[in-house]
């Protein structure tokens, strides 16, 4: 593993590039998605109730996982590489372009299924697979230069392979939805490409992210276990969907191990680290929402393993709406704010003193004073959550529109906080200036 990302010289340890305004464009088109998502439901939920596989829900599905899970993640690599890593990753006009092709084909697919005119879905989807590309190679060209740990480094690369896969399986299944190019089932496929993206690449980056910015990082051979799980069952189960053989449930289990282990893991490495602080000390938000994704995260491998080992039956349509709801909502996006919550606690604490020298990996962040306002939104997320899961499991529409607008609160709220707090990052580093061509 020392082979593709080698440890880089000590003397550019403490010379990071400070990222540009590249990472804050990503976190507001990631913000503006899911509150565009969230309106949508809040107003029109009867529009996205009933049975999931409809033009409408697959659009507000879109909205969340390119535009805030993507996006947030695009966002946070180029925070996390300068900051954290301390690799320079300089910005080029072709990342604007990458950031232009995903923000274009995101709203392409979103607004062709809105209207429900499939013709349009693939160049929309090409347009995005593009700019991920030229995001994916670009990150991996400058990460061969970070410090990654072994286990680090094979999750990395493994998001980033599923994450392709996944997007020329999106592509195809738009070209199918104009023309009979995919064999089987045209759902199971949909199915397969869902949890490629979801838990291959969403999932195994947001553990990556999160592994780096605990303060110790995991090197022991051990977590290597984990992410083969994952690996092993992701790829058994999207085969097994995909051409009807047997084997989704023990597949679908060895995933969700995988799964568990990553998190008994976090709790294993954040254990060794000092003990939570006394009592009157401002709450750590960041670790909370983290926390409380990561028992969605229960909730939503419990549920999950139900919909594959029990036979069809009239709740399995809501069993497969409320599984899609908690791993989609309670931990994919949840994890996302968790995720930039702490990353704007990063460059709030940058920004206090731009001229300071950065800490090394490992040293421990100094979080700033929490305002009020950030423990509204967390508190947002505690009540929405299971209010709009439920209603969207029973086909209520009343509880999907009141946990929409809860939801929608929350998120403004840590839009706003996230708005204030960076605003004097902005004003410090006006003298940026942009990369090469590229």
């Amino acid at each position: 593993m020392s082979k593709l990302f080698p440890r880089r010289a000590a003397n550019t340890a403490l010379n990071p590039v400070l990222p540009t305004r590249l990472p804050l464009l990503y976190f507001g088109v990631a913000h503006l998605s899911l509150l565009v998502a969230l309106a949508v439901v809040a107003l029109d939920p009867r529009g996205v109730s009933g049975f999931f596989y409809h033009p409408r829900m697959l659009g507000v599905v879109h909205l969340i996982t390119l535009g805030w899970i993507t996006g947030g993640i695009l966002g946070a690599i180029h925070v996390v590489a300068p900051l954290v890593l301390r690799v320079p990753m300089p910005v080029t006009r072709g990342d604007y372009w990458a950031l232009a092709f995903v923000t274009i084909g995101t709203n392409g697919m979103v607004s062709h299924f809105w209207i429900e005119t499939f013709s349009g879905m693939a160049w929309s989807a090409g347009m995005v697979v593009c700019g991920l590309l030229h995001v994916t190679i670009r990150t991996l060209v400058h990460l061969r230069s970070a410090r990654l740990s072994g286990p680090v480094a094979v999750q990395f690369l493994l998001a980033c392979l599923n994450l392709l896969v996944a997007g020329g399986a999106g592509v195809l299944i738009a070209i199918d939805k104009v023309g009979d190019v995919i064999p089987g089932n045209a759902l199971s496929n949909v199915y397969a490409h869902a949890h490629l993206a979801a838990v291959g690449w969403a999932s195994m980056m947001v553990i990556v992210i999160g592994y780096r910015l605990l303060p110790v990082a995991p090197r022991d051979r051990s977590f290597y276990g984990s992410t083969i799980l994952q690996e092993v069952g992701l790829v058994g189960l999207v085969v097994s969907l995909v051409t009807g053989w047997s084997g989704t449930f023990w597949f679908g289990l060895c995933l969700a191990s995988g799964l568990g282990l990553s998190l008994a893991q976090v709790v294993w490495v954040t254990g060794r680290l000092r003990a939570f602080p006394a009592a009157g000390v401002c709450p750590d938000f960041a670790v909370l929402q983290a926390g409380h994704a990561l028992f969605y995260l229960v909730l939503t491998a419990g549920c999950g393993l139900v919909v594959l080992g029990s036979p069809l039956s009239a709740w399995t349509p809501s069993l497969m709406m409320l599984y899609g709801v908690l791993g989609l909502l309670g931990f994919l996006a949840q994890l996302v704010a968790a995720m930039e919550l702490r990353l704007v606690q990063l460059l709030e604490s940058y920004s206090l003193d731009a001229l300071r020298e950065f800490p090394a990996v490992g040293e421990e962040v100094r979080v700033p004073p929490v305002e009020s306002i950030t423990g509204l939104a967390f508190t947002g997320w505690v009540v929405g959550l299971p209010v709009l899961a439920i209603g969207l499991a029973l086909d209520r529409p009343p509880l999907v529109s009141v946990g929409a607008w809860v939801l929608l609160v929350a998120v403004a709220f840590g839009t706003l906080q996230a708005a204030r707090a960076l605003r004097p990052f902005l004003k410090q580093f006006r003298f940026w200036v942009p990369g090469p061509r590229a």
